[in-house]
């Protein structure tokens, strides 16, 4: 099969023709229709990720049909349209039996911990578990969009925010993850905050829900700006982009016993960022990790899409083909793009 391959970190990918992937007994192995360009795909291939053995194929968000199945399979076939959430459980341990999968103490993750979907073919192992069968009215592209930061973001405003019609979301940082979140919760009935340093991408955070932006970029104090729209500060805040900068902004720009939740990914020089714990003491603010979705979840999800509440094709910013996602994943932390990049030429 055709695969983008990296045999160092740091160093441009190549497209190369590496043995197709088998099931396992109780796996499956897709057939990519489409696939999502993340920031976390340039997280790991820059070596931020302990999980990455060398060489390696990235590629965490993706859809496409099953071709072949192991023989412990009963619940899915050849030719079924499926995702699979990015943090996939084993299946058998107390927190996969609880059904946190996403919290799995033995998860994978493709892209991650084993080949991923910057390829033809993706193999994926505990099949009965972790797929999500996808009904013809969602595309493989937009499926593929869903795979991290849709999901991901559905999952921190619906579940670990606990979100409410009324409540004052500040949203930082407007890239996939951001944008899929200002989206969710101005479906949810909540408004919407959106900050970031990119008036392009304010603009389309307005187009997806915002009631007001802030640009960090030209406000002298972020905080002070949130609380002044939001009349004392936000219920809920999310920080979408992971730095310690946003991490900071988004705890301190809570109201009392306001709810913070971390999404971006805090790695290398970022993992350990300083945050108010005195305002977190004091006002009895919560803080919260959102780390995927559980393949059950996946359900309400697409229910909301078929029914019109929540648009996340509208987030794709363009289709491209694999040869032309190497230049764009090594690019990715200087990268300006609206919306996701959907890899779905191979």
């Amino acid at each position: 099969m055709k695969a983008m391959l990296y045999e160092q970190f740091g160093v441009s990918p190549e497209i190369v023709t590496v043995d197709d992937p088998t099931p396992s007994e109780e796996g499956v192995v897709i057939a990519v229709g489409a696939t999502g360009l993340c920031r976390s795909d340039w997280h790991g291939w820059m070596g931020h990720d302990p999980d990455i053995r060398l060489p390696h194929v990235p590629g965490h968000e993706f859809a496409g049909r099953i071709v072949a199945t192991g023989r412990r399979v009963t619940r899915f076939k050849a030719g079924d349209r499926v995702t699979v959430p990015f943090v996939s459980g084993c299946g058998r341990c107390s927190e996969c039996r609880s059904g946190n999968q996403q919290v799995c103490p033995s998860q994978f993750q493709p892209g991650f911990t084993h080949w991923g979907s910057f390829a033809d073919y993706v193999a994926i192992d505990f099949a009965e578990t972790n797929l999500v069968a996808l009904p013809d009215t969602i595309d493989d592209a937009t499926a593929a969009s869903l795979g991290c930061r849709f999901a991901t973001s559905f999952r921190a405003v619906v579940d670990q925010a606990r979100t409410r019609p009324g409540d004052w979301v500040a949203v930082h940082g407007c890239g996939g993850v951001g944008l899929s979140a200002v989206m969710i919760a101005a479906a949810l009935g909540a408004q919407v905050v959106a900050v970031d340093i990119v008036d392009d991408k304010l603009d389309f955070a307005r187009r997806c829900g915002a009631v007001a932006t802030v640009n960090a970029a030209h406000v002298p104090d972020v905080v002070a700006a949130i609380r002044d729209i939001t009349s004392g500060g936000a219920h809920v805040s999310i920080d979408a982009l992971g730095h310690p900068t946003t991490c900071f902004h988004s705890i301190s720009n809570l109201r009392r016993r306001g709810r913070h939740v971390q999404v971006g990914l805090m790695l290398g020089a970022h993992a350990t960022p300083q945050i108010p714990m005195a305002q977190v003491i004091g006002h009895e603010l919560e803080i919260y990790g959102s780390h995927g979705m559980q393949a059950w979840r996946y359900e309400a999800m697409l229910a909301m899409i078929e029914a019109g509440k929540i648009a996340p094709q509208k987030l794709i910013g363009r289709h491209v083909g694999l040869e032309e996602a190497v230049p764009l994943l090594t690019g990715m932390d200087a990268s300006r793009d609206l919306g996701i990049t959907v890899i779905d030429r191979f």
